[in-house]
This record gives C-alpha cells, sequence and structure tokens, in this order.
C-alpha cells in the first residue's frame, strides 16, 4: 500500500476505522541513491544533482517541445525525448559530469557523483 491508500478495520462495536498507510512513501523518498531532473520551460530542475556511485539519474520531459540530454565529454546522449517520456543513465564512478540539451544548448546542468 502507499500513501493515500487505507485499510479498513473492523472494531468490535461495528465501528469502521481508516488508517493511511505512510511506511512505503517514507522508504520511497528522494536518496542520493537516485535523482531526477525535470525538463520543463526551457531548463533543467534542479540544474545541479548530487548522487552517490552507482546511482541513476532520470531526466523527464514536461516541455511541449522534444529535448536531448547529451554529456560534454560523450559519456551519455539520448535521443529526442518527448512529453513526458524520460532518460536514465547509472553513473559508476565518482566526478562532475556536465550535460546540455542538444537541441537547445542553453539548456545545461551538472550530476555530482560522489
Amino acid at each position: 500500500m502507499t500513501l493515500g491508500q487505507h485499510r479498513r478495520f473492523f472494531a468490535p462495536a461495528g465501528l469502521v476505522v481508516l488508517c493511511a498507510v505512510a511506511a512505503d512513501y517514507e522508504s520511497r523518498a528522494a536518496s542520493p541513491d537516485s535523482g531526477q531532473i525535470v525538463m520543463k520551460n526551457y531548463m533543467f530542475a534542479p540544474s545541479s544533482v548530487t548522487i552517490k556511485a552507482g546511482a541513476s539519474v532520470t531526466w523527464v520531459n514536461k516541455d511541449h517541445e522534444p529535448h536531448a540530454v547529451s554529456s560534454d565529454t560523450g559519456l551519455f546522449r539520448s535521443s529526442a525525448v518527448d512529453t513526458d517520456e524520460t532518460f536514465s543513465f547509472k553513473f559508476d564512478k565518482p566526478g562532475t559530469y556536465h550535460f546540455t540539451c542538444s537541441i537547445h544548448p542553453r539548456m545545461v546542468g551538472t550530476i555530482i557523483v560522489e
């Protein structure tokens, strides 16, 4: 069950009690083991993400135009990412990785891998 879902319990007097389940939500909170970057208004948000080595970053396009994520070193490169589509990349080694949208070069960002 996730946050927003409820379990129904019947008390001895026939009273119905609803209990929200939040434990699963807490276990899925943002962590340095993953990162997400939103492409919206021709910007990456956040423009910088810090993760641990071995973690992945997912870019999601919320614009009505396609974007393409490309590292400045050629380590990773997406094809065109359309509205509501995603691109993910796993970062195995510590370092600082700069990226841009190859379609809109003023869109820039940084991944810091610890």
